[in-house]
């Protein structure tokens, strides 16, 4: 795939994107094992824990990375069919307070990860250099479909680094 030029995506995004270094698809499917396992290397007791009361706990921050990858997908697929509506904002903090995903096991959350990036990687896989430089509005923001590709990559990375530095590092207790 390409690499992503800067009139594809908003500024909003620059942190997610920069985080990107190489192949995106590589860095998607590397993800594909390295966040299982860093899922996996999560003490028990950290799973319900916020560095802050108003803060997502991990479990939180963890289902926020699936239904954040879910959306920009489905983004990305209706700009790829050439489908040009302009898509509503993405309310996260919403999904988070309507959903129970405290009440989730890791494990099916892991198991969640998998089967969805997998899928995705599968759609990403059937865009063509025409339908990744598509360009639609989502969130009142012009964006390409390739955009999106490295936004799912970019938005996992940066929440493994905030569990990491903000929810597990000791320095932080």
């Amino acid at each position: 795939m390409n690499p992503l030029k800067s009139d594809e995506y908003p500024a909003i995004y620059a942190d997610y994107i920069e985080t990107i270094v190489g192949d995106v698809m590589e860095v998607l499917e590397d993800q594909l094992t390295a966040f299982p396992e860093f899922v996996a290397s999560i003490p028990k007791e950290k799973e319900l824990y916020k560095y802050a009361e108003d803060k997502w706990t991990i479990k939180e921050v963890l289902c926020h990375i699936l239904d954040a990858e879910r959306v920009m997908s489905y983004r990305a697929l209706r700009f790829a069919r050439n489908d040009m509506t302009s898509l509503p904002a993405f309310e996260q903090e919403e999904f988070v307070q309507n959903a129970r995903h405290n009440e989730r096991t890791m494990e099916s959350i892991t198991e969640e990860f998998k089967y969805l990036r997998k899928s995705n990687l599968l759609l990403f896989q059937t865009f063509n250099e025409t339908e990744l430089t598509r360009k639609g509005m989502a969130s009142d923001r012009l964006i390409s479909v390739r955009a999106f590709v490295y936004i799912v990559a970019g938005h996992l990375n940066h929440h493994k680094f905030i569990i990491q530095e903000r929810y597990l590092n000791p320095d932080n207790e």
